[in-house]
């Protein structure tokens, strides 16, 4: 299906073509889905042969009745009664449908391999050889059901397409409508990778669906990514609305180790450690979450206000920033790793935020510059817990428990 930038309650607008239209008017007295329209022969002359022997005409047949609507959830088929199926082509908009010819039996019969697309026009070409041996060949059109907008949903993927990203980086796929028959999605939904890694799908909800290897991705990897759910049924009158191919790089391995109670960050770079750091974590009642966070975006200055986490201007506790630097965002409630020199004092010996990792200027910058999105960042020391939806969360389950979210599982 055609993508589009926003949502709207108007149909697409289908396409018609007046020889298209003509086409199907004429096709509408025909009898039921053996009917055919129009066609030619092509071969040797007249045998001869008296009137009663003539051979049975050819007549094209097909999966669908209405040829003014028809549906796109239900596979296309095409055969004949009164001769051997040989070729079919089915065509829209010089595009066409995939599909084969299969068996010889009640003349055999073609299906296609590809989906339909919503609001479309097609016409479908066929040749089969008639008891005499003469190949004659037939033709029909039929337009598919339209769809609104709100029928259709379009997915969204993270990373993006040549994107390179860190080890800790998920496949984020978020549905913009309710997928409800998440098993039919997920057996369309494949990620590979050079070299290979194993992995598996885990919804979220059925808008969002996350895949993730059994370990953290190994540095230099090649990961593609294919959802073929364009026209696939979603459940309760919702259908795929585009199918996506996207292909990213796994960079360095850099992984980040904060302990709060020792109040220090080790930052390993493809597995050596490449730099220990001096921190000031969360404060009581504010304390940073322990466990595995991902790099979600990187900002270079970035204000802080203290309203977005639910504190009120006329509290003790409140704060404007309005220029972090160095802003390494780990959690979507706002925990971030960045400079603080205002803490300086505090850095290696006591927890004085609001749930950030504060560092000096010099080493906030050091790491901003080697990290990317998708980057890990270890966090021990707290008895607050990171959890799963809060941010790139998909690492704090344990492999088990990651498998039983597969819709398939």
């Amino acid at each position: 299906m055609r993508s589009r930038a926003s949502r709207s309650a108007s149909t697409r607008p289908a396409l018609r073509r007046t020889a298209v239209a003509a086409a199907l008017l004429a096709v509408t007295g025909l009898a039921g889905c053996d009917s055919a329209v129009g066609g030619s022969e092509r071969g040797p002359g007249t045998t001869g042969a008296s009137e009663s022997a003539k051979p049975e005409p050819v007549r094209l047949t097909t999966s669908f009745r209405d040829a003014g609507a028809v549906p796109i959830d239900e596979p296309l088929t095409v055969g004949t009664d009164g001769g051997t199926l040989d070729t079919v082509t089915v065509t829209s908009s010089g595009s066409g449908v995939e599909g084969r010819v299969e068996g010889t039996v009640d003349g055999g019969s073609w299906t296609a391999s590809t989906r339909l697309e919503p609001g479309t026009d097609y016409v479908i070409t066929a040749s089969a050889t008639r008891s005499d041996g003469r190949t004659v060949e037939r033709t029909r059109s039929f337009q598919t059901v339209d769809l609104t907008l709100d029928e259709q949903t379009y997915p969204a993927v993270a990373p993006l397409d040549g994107e390179t990203v860190g080890v800790g980086m998920p496949v984020i796929v978020t549905f913009d409508l309710p997928v409800t028959n998440r098993a039919r999605f997920e057996r369309h939904m494949h990620v590979t990778s050079t070299p290979e890694q194993r992995g598996s799908w885990y919804w979220l909800s059925d808008h969002e669906a996350h895949w993730r290897p059994t370990s953290y991705w190994k540095a230099g990897t090649d990961v593609s990514v294919e959802l073929d759910v364009n026209s696939l049924p979603a459940g309760n009158g919702i259908y795929g609305q585009e199918s996506r191919s996207i292909d990213f790089h796994i960079g360095d391995s850099v992984v980040s180790k904060v302990d709060v109670r020792t109040h220090t960050m080790r930052t390993f770079v493809n597995g050596r450690l490449a730099r220990t750091m001096p921190i000031s974590a969360g404060k009581a009642g504010w304390e940073t979450r322990s466990g595995t966070k991902v790099i979600i975006e990187k900002f270079r200055r970035k204000r802080m206000n203290a309203a977005t986490i639910g504190v009120d201007r006329d509290d003790p506790e409140f704060y404007d920033l309005s220029n972090v630097q160095y802003a390494l965002r780990v959690t979507y409630s706002g925990e971030f790793l960045h400079a603080a020199p205002w803490s300086a004092g505090s850095q290696g010996s006591a927890n004085v935020s609001h749930g950030c990792v504060g560092m000096s200027l010099a080493d906030a910058q050091w790491l901003y510059d080697r990290t990317s999105r998708g980057d890990v960042v270890e966090v021990t020391g707290s008895s607050r817990s990171m959890t799963l939806d809060n941010g790139y969360g998909d690492w704090n389950l344990s492999q088990a428990d990651w498998k039983s979210g597969s819709a398939l599982s």
